[in-house]
């Protein structure tokens, strides 16, 4: 039995392969895929070639652990049926519709305790955004917004606006966000952002407009433009803070650290989904968090910021549309059929 596969060439292309499906091992699961989502921000950087050789890619993931090497399989957000299961696996999983972190692929194996089974109620076109949701989430907790904060989202991306949708339920004095392509303003004012605003705007101009003229009190960082980290500069207040959610891969961000940040007392911190910050360890795990995530799910209804779905045997039409016409798309699905 065969499946088809997406790999990443590294030079700005993708290969569609029919592969071997392995046998099933004790203890795992085999998955038909119906539907996977692009992350348009980092398989970017996998489709132009621009992920630092031999880096780790996520060790916490088992589809996503090892280094990187071109060819290469990426993603971790697809929806699919248990079609069979390995021994001692009980055979009740079989026909469960399930969340995985997988790439793109039409079956899957792993074993049947990473399954992530899909709550009653939650339709599979806004399950799919799960990791986008928990990134979200992770973001928020990392920034630690405080009532009555004036904060801003820099980068409207599917990240970017499951971020502005959480922040959005949040007691907050202002929630202004800043976005270059006009269908993701439109879907972040939809998200819950009270004033968005295009990369063409001048910071200090949107400050003045959103009466932050002292500055944000907070500033994410998710456009995964290496440029914009200096508008976030430019933004935070004194003694505010920075959350850089961004992942530039191999693209280089050279940053104005000689005026204001000196005497400002600003805190730029990194923020990544795979870990928890230790100062949550405490009363938090990964599957809490998780769970929390189809929480937040029930009231962002992240389907729809859906806009093209394309058969797996037409993912380059899909690239090839998120890297010339990103202005047209927001978040893009790859489809799998009957075989």
């Amino acid at each position: 039995m065969k499946r088809t596969a997406l790999f990443f060439d590294g030079k700005g292309g993708i290969e569609i392969r029919k592969e071997e499906i392995p046998d099933l091992k004790p203890g795992e699961v085999l998955v038909k895929n119906e539907s996977s989502a692009i992350s348009a921000g980092t398989e970017m950087l996998f489709y132009h070639g621009q992920v630092p050789a031999g880096i780790e890619l996520d060790l916490t993931i088992g589809a996503l652990s090892g280094k990187v090497e071109f060819p290469t399989k990426y993603g971790y957000a697809a929806i699919g049926v248990v079609e069979s299961v390995g021994d001692g696996v009980s055979r009740g999983l079989i026909g469960r519709r399930i969340f995985a972190f997988e790439p793109h692929q039409s079956h899957s194996i792993f074993h049947a305790s990473e399954t992530i089974s899909i709550p009653q109620g939650i339709d599979p076109d806004d399950a799919i955004f799960l990791a986008s949701v928990e990134t979200g989430i992770s973001l928020v907790m990392d920034g630690s917004p405080l009532i009555g904060e004036r904060v801003v989202v820099i980068g409207q991306g599917v990240i970017g606006l499951m971020t502005t949708g959480l922040l959005s339920h949040m007691p907050l004095s202002s929630l202004v966000t800043i976005e270059g392509i006009e269908i993701r303003r439109k879907f972040s004012k939809d998200m819950g952002s009270k004033l968005c605003f295009s990369t063409e705007d001048a910071p200090k101009d949107v400050l003045k407009a959103s009466g932050m003229k002292d500055g944000a009190d907070l500033v994410y960082e998710v456009s995964g433009n290496p440029k914009a980290m200096d508008t976030a500069l430019s933004m935070v207040g004194f003694d505010g803070r920075i959350v850089l959610g961004s992942w530039y891969g191999s693209k280089k961000a050279e940053l104005d650290l000689g005026s204001k940040f000196h005497r400002n007392r600003n805190r730029i911190l990194s923020s990544q989904v795979s870990r928890l910050d230790p100062r949550f360890s405490g009363r938090w795990t990964k599957s809490r968090r998780l769970d929390f995530s189809w929480e937040m799910m029930r009231e962002l209804r992240p389907s729809r910021l859906i806009t093209h779905r394309f058969p797996i045997e037409e993912a380059e039409k899909a690239y090839e549309l998120l890297d010339k016409h990103p202005e047209k798309a927001c978040q893009v699905l790859l489809t799998y059929g009957e075989g």
